[in-house]
This record gives structure tokens, C-alpha cells and sequence, in this order.
């Protein structure tokens, strides 16, 4: 099983928010940017102000799961960062919810067909 490439340095995540088209759905915005590899590279960011640490890893667990299973339909070369939708509790975080919206972001910005 290959791991997936993450952004982890600050910059990074600067970089695809201040210069990548984004796309909202319910639970979580999508920021993507085209790189200049072969490869698709996620972040994900979940604010500290919105809950405690085991809620935050929940909602990335729950984001990384459903970005795994549709990873291989995805057009590759691009930055993707998911955010966490700071007016959505995290105690109503879903997987199904989390999966529409970013099926339909993703297809919204054609990486999804």
C-alpha cells in the first residue's frame, strides 16, 4: 500500500490557498493548484479554535479515508488542500457527507470525472 504525499510545510499550504481555485461544499472546502509533477499532494488542515485534538484527528482520518478511495480516479499533478468548514461543529463530522462534498468538489473543478 503506497502512503499518501502530504504538504507539510507552511509555505506549502500558503502557497495552493493564496494562488489555487477553491471549491465549497458543506462540510469541508477544497483548494487545489496545479504542480509541476506526476503526483497529486493533499493537505489538511482543521483549525485548534474548533475542538480538542481527538475530534481533529477524527475529521482528518474521515477526510484521508475518503480522498484513499477515490485517489486513483483523479486526474494527478495537482496541490489539493481540504479545510474544515470552521461553521460546522465537528461533533456532526460525517463520512457521507464528507464523501458528497468532495466528490462534487472534485468534479466541480474537473479533476473528478
Amino acid at each position: 500500500m503506497r502512503k499518501i504525499r502530504t504538504l507539510k510545510k507552511n509555505y506549502e499550504f500558503k502557497n495552493v490557498l493564496s494562488r489555487g481555485r477553491f471549491y465549497l461544499g458543506k462540510q469541508i472546502h477544497i483548494y487545489v493548484l496545479k504542480n509541476n509533477k506526476n503526483i497529486n499532494v493533499i493537505g489538511i488542515a482543521v483549525s485548534i479554535k474548533e475542538c480538542g485534538a481527538v475530534k481533529r484527528n477524527r475529521i482528518k482520518r474521515l477526510i484521508r479515508e475518503n480522498y484513499r478511495l477515490i485517489k486513483n480516479e483523479l486526474k494527478q499533478g495537482y496541490d489539493i488542500v481540504f479545510l474544515w468548514n470552521k461553521k460546522e461543529r465537528a461533533d456532526e463530522a460525517n463520512y457521507y457527507i464528507i464523501k458528497n462534498d468532495m466528490i462534487n468538489s472534485l468534479k466541480k473543478s474537473k479533476l473528478l470525472d
